[in-house]
């Protein structure tokens, strides 16, 4: 059986934890014109959740208001500080140690959360991070999104699966108390179920301790957007969807825990297809009588 991210840190920490979703301001190799200046094309202009980097509050700030609203509408008392947007170890590690540093101030904040790309990853800012282990839990958020170099080479990614491969055995001999979560999408163009299974696989026989799993989704003014329209790429149904979650839930090593089963559209004015994404409560409820029978 596997566990789920919020279970985890419910017999972790006795108490429900939230996350604070941080924008420090990075960018990405992939759009600063190092690898390309296009992204992924998955990926919008603004990235994930940079909006909160266009509010100009500094990431003190953000953390306030985050524990604010969390302690106001839910009674939050422990958090998770997560970097999320773009890659957030893509600076020397100078500028990397007085973004982390500002985390420590709180004292309500038992967990950082890094998101990054397995490219963005060397021996002196996993040592950094490494470090922060003395006081908080750290989660390192790792994109993949597939084992699949050609799809890959297709959305842009910019890595192979061999540069994740390396990334996470590196992370994992540098700091071993470092917990690596990798991203995976579900319904790239031409893969089919032989394989994502193949994804999982790889996975499989890698020290990672998380996944999150997505669903292609279409965002407005991005490549894909395009590709969809021009009928080039399609994407799953609910239903289809949920039965792949069944399939990886068979094969998926059961020490590997499980932080995201779909990926969630920031807002409908953004998102093109498909609007089920847009009520995660009722997929959960269909994913939940699926796996019951």
């Amino acid at each position: 059986m596997h566990i789920s991210f919020n279970d985890y840190l419910k017999e972790k920490y006795n108490c429900r934890v939230w996350k604070i979703p941080i924008d420090a301001g990075f960018t990405c190799p992939n759009r600063d014109g190092t690898l390309s200046d296009k992204g992924c094309i998955f990926c919008s202009e603004d990235g994930s959740s940079s909006k909160l980097y266009k509010t100009k509050l500094s990431i003190k700030e953000q953390i306030i208001k985050g524990i604010e609203i969390k302690k106001k509408s839910r009674n939050a008392k422990k958090f998770i500080a997560y970097f999320q947007s773009f890659s957030n170890t893509y600076a020397p590690v100078q500028k990397l140690k007085q973004i982390y540093d500002e985390v420590l101030n709180f004292e309500e904040i038992i967990m950082m959360a890094i998101g990054t790309r397995p490219d963005c990853l060397n021996q002196e800012n996993i040592e950094l991070i490494a470090s922060y282990s003395k006081n908080l839990e750290i989660w390192l958020d790792l994109g993949l999104q597939s084992a699949n170099n050609s799809s890959l080479s297709f959305v842009n990614r910019g890595h192979s699966a061999e540069d994740f491969a390396k990334a996470v055995l590196l992370v994992k001999k540098l700091a071993p108390k470092v917990k690596i979560c990798s991203h995976i999408i579900i319904g790239l163009a031409q893969e089919k179920e032989e394989d994502f299974l193949f994804t999982i696989d790889f996975l499989n026989k890698l020290p990672i301790d998380g996944i999150k799993i997505h669903n292609l989704y279409i965002l407005k003014n991005t490549p894909l957007e395009n590709l969809y329209k021009t009928g080039e790429i399609n994407v799953l149904t609910m239903y289809e969807y949920i039965e792949i979650l069944k399939k990886i839930f068979k094969v998926l090593r059961k020490d590997i825990i499980i932080h995201r089963l779909m990926a969630e559209s920031s807002s409908q004015e953004e998102l093109i297809t498909p609007d089920w994404t847009l009520n995660k409560h009722f997929f959960l409820s269909e994913l939940s009588k699926a796996l019951k029978n």
